[in-house]
This record gives structure tokens, C-alpha cells and sequence, in this order.
């Protein structure tokens, strides 16, 4: 069995030699796209798709665990730039806060992130608040809970079931920080990647102690809520990252005694997230009003719902652009024709005369298509996520810039 897999997103498919039950696993979890090889028997073939990260599977029958990696077209600063637009849409933690260009891979990558944001939220200690707790107690704290007292006491004096507010670092901020730090220091042990500086697990170490009196929260369980205020403004860039370490992307288990554990970002959703988040910014003052998914109706029975990526309205709610973001292979002959009808549907239903498709760059440039008998206008923008993050910003105004004036 090969231990390891390397895959590259939306690369071309690679031959692998994989037990049989191993193979039909990945098929099934569609992790990446496999299927058997029909030239080479005990063979897979498989290819990535747009999730782009790290996973390991242990397959009942099969002792050897498999690893797969999958690395990302883009650079890893380049991902972790479109990945602070989903993070925090509100804008504070963008370029410059996380320092990934020294990491190839994205996993060791993200822990460098990870362990460098905690150290900075704890650098004046644990933050402490207040934390609802319940508990039976020999002296009276805080208030009797009156009715539990009744059920399991039947009227005895002692003990007494209390709740009082208790001022403690186990608050949801640390919990959050001390699970994501958990879930890293697993994952490297686990997947087994090369080049992952022991300096970056050592600092991990230290902060998992830094954190020993917080409780860890139990895998499988909603993590605990936290609401941004003045008092955990240092904790912010920290928590929004753990979000991303701690999300439902990262698959845990599957069925039938299958065991998955590892790390994956969906980069369609990166990319939609940062295209519309940064046109919202670029058209910020405009005096118009961006929502994201907003739901429309495609038919007058309002049967037929449709959710374009970003929608803008002017001053009096009459929509006034549209666009959605496509992060997707396109044929070499351009980007599908499909994007276009549906974003004819967009305009039609919306009543505008333009749409626009902002694509992740390849071989297709801009394109503008006017629709026959219709008059409508299709735009079709190419963002290039190699350059650099100005200049990528200076093309997501330029598609605003059409938007506005459209």
C-alpha cells in the first residue's frame, strides 16, 4: 500500500496502487475523485478537485493507514489572503497578519498561523470573564435552584443544588483557543508531513500548557458561542482562525468503522468569499447596499428559487448589479456556457440589463457577450490569484468599477 499521496488541485489524475477497500473509500467520502484504473489492475486513478489540504483514512481490514495530500494551485500567502475575507468579513484580519511564505505546505502553515495568533491573544495572560455555573454545593453560593433542590433532595437541607456567575479563564474564548490548538498538535502527529519545523510544534506544546486549566471541548459537540466586544478585541484575529482550524470542513469519521482525520478548505468557497466581501468593500460609499446569497425568484409562482453570490441594491431596494464568483476548471476553450444561462436567468429574473461572472484566471481573458433579441450584457472577469494581493485588489475595483457604471 503506498502510505502517502501527493495530489496537486485540479492537476490531471495520477495512477496510484491502493487496496481494493481503500480505493472504494476515497470514491465514496469524494474526497477526491477516484476511480479504478482500466489499464492497470490494482490500480486507482485519482485526481483533486478543489479541496486542498490533508487526510488520513484507516480503513477496517487495512493495518496501514493512507494519507493523502492535496496542495493548492496558489501560493500558500495567496490562499491565506482570500482566506481572510471569509474569516472576517468586517476586515481586520487581511494581508500582513498571518506570516505563512516561509511553509510550502498548507498544514504546517496554518499551525505556524495558529501558534503565532495565540501567542499574541495571550501575551497579557488568560483572558477571565464570567461563566454560568451549576453545581451542588454543602453552603449556600450565588441562588438555590429551588426546584432541583425539591426534585433530587425531597426537602433535606444539605446538600443544596446552586448557580452563581464564577470568574474564570474557562470561558468559551480560551476553550476555543485550547480545541484548536488540540486538533493541530493531532493532525501533525497523524499525517505524517515532511518539513514541519519542530520549532513550530514545540510553540504549539507551549501554548497547549499556557492553556492546561481551560477545558478541552468535546469532539463532535457545537463549540462554545463567543460574541466579539472591546473586552476580547485581542483575541479576535486568534479566534477567527481557530474558527477555520475547527470548522465541519475538517472530516473526523465516516461511516462503517472508517476513521478519517485531517484538514481540508473547500477553495470554491475561499474564493467566493473573497470575491464578494471585496467587491462589497470596493463599492463601499457608493450609496448602495451589497448582499451576499440574497434569495430571488427565477418565476412569477415563486417555484423556482435562485441565490446569486452578490447582489447590489440602490437607495431605493431596485437591484442594480449582479455577480457571481467562479472558482472552477474551465475547458480550453473558455469558461462554460452553462455560467452564462445562468447568469442570464440572474438578469432577466432581476431586471438588469448586465451580469457579471468573476472567474479564478486561466487561459480565458475578459470577455463581454451581449445576448441575442435580449440586449443583456454578460461580463466575464479573469482575477489572477498569482500576483500580488494589490494587485489583485486593483482588478476585484476594476469588476466594482463596471458594476457601478453598468
Amino acid at each position: 500500500m503506498t502510505p502517502v499521496v501527493e495530489l496537486v488541485e485540479h492537476a490531471p489524475a495520477v495512477s496510484v496502487a491502493l487496496p481494493d477497500g481503500v480505493g472504494r473509500a476515497l470514491a465514496e467520502l469524494r474526497l477526491v475523485d477516484a476511480a479504478p484504473d482500466p489499464y492497470s489492475p490494482g490500480r486507482w486513478s485519482l485526481r483533486a478537485g478543489s479541496k486542498v489540504g490533508a487526510v488520513t483514512l484507516t480503513v477496517p481490514g487495512h493495518d496501514d493507514p493512507l494519507t493523502v495530500r492535496i496542495a493548492p494551485k496558489v501560493p500558500i500567502a495567496r490562499l491565506f489572503f482570500l482566506l481572510g475575507y471569509g474569516l472576517d468579513p468586517t476586515g481586520a484580519w487581511r494581508d500582513g497578519e498571518v506570516e505563512v511564505a516561509e511553509h510550502r505546505d498548507l498544514l504546517p502553515a496554518l499551525a505556524h498561523a495558529v501558534e503565532r495568533q495565540v501567542d499574541r491573544a495571550l501575551r497579557q495572560g488568560l483572558l477571565q470573564g464570567y461563566r454560568v455555573t451549576e453545581e451542588t454545593s454543602v453552603v449556600v453560593r450565588g441562588r438555590v435552584r429551588e426546584a432541583e433542590q425539591i426534585r433530587r433532595r425531597f426537602g433535606a437541607t444539605l446538600p443544596v443544588e446552586v448557580t452563581y456567575d464564577e470568574f474564570t479563564t474557562d470561558i468559551a474564548e480560551n476553550r476555543i483557543l485550547r480545541a484548536a490548538v488540540e486538533r493541530l498538535l493531532r493532525l501533525l502527529r497523524l499525517l505524517r508531513l515532511p518539513g514541519v519545523p519542530r520549532e513550530v510544534r514545540r510553540r504549539l506544546l507551549h501554548q497547549r500548557a499556557r492553556l492546561a486549566d481551560v477545558t478541552v471541548p468535546v469532539r463532535g459537540r457545537p463549540l462554545p458561542e463567543w460574541r466579539p466586544s472591546r473586552l476580547n478585541a485581542r483575541y479576535h484575529h486568534a479566534l477567527h482562525l481557530a474558527r477555520a482550524v475547527l470548522q465541519d470542513a475538517s472530516p473526523e469519521h465516516g461511516p462503517g468503522g472508517l476513521r478519517i482525520d485531517g484538514f481540508l478548505f473547500d477553495m470554491n468557497k475561499l474564493f467566493e468569499d473573497f470575491v464578494t466581501v471585496a467587491l462589497r468593500d470596493a463599492l463601499r460609499g457608493s450609496g448602495r447596499t451589497a448582499r451576499f446569497q440574497d434569495g430571488h425568484h427565477l418565476d412569477e409562482a415563486a417555484a423556482v428559487r435562485m441565490r446569486p453570490d452578490f447582489v447590489l441594491y440602490g437607495p431605493d431596494g431596485t437591484p442594480c448589479a449582479v455577480a457571481d464568483a467562479k472558482y472552477k476548471a474551465e475547458k480550453r476553450s473558455g469558461y462554460p456556457d452553462a455560467d452564462l444561462y445562468q447568469m442570464l436567468a440572474y438578469c432577466t429574473a432581476l431586471g438588469l440589463d448586465e451580469g457579471h461572472l468573476v472567474y479564478a484566471k486561466g487561459n480565458a481573458s475578459h470577455a463581454v457577450h451581449r445576448v441575442r433579441h435580449a440586449g443583456i450584457l454578460i461580463h466575464q472577469h479573469a482575477l489572477d490569484l498569482d500576483q500580488e494581493s494589490a494587485g489583485l485588489l486593483a482588478d476585484v475595483a476594476e469588476v466594482a468599477r463596471r458594476m457601478r457604471n453598468g
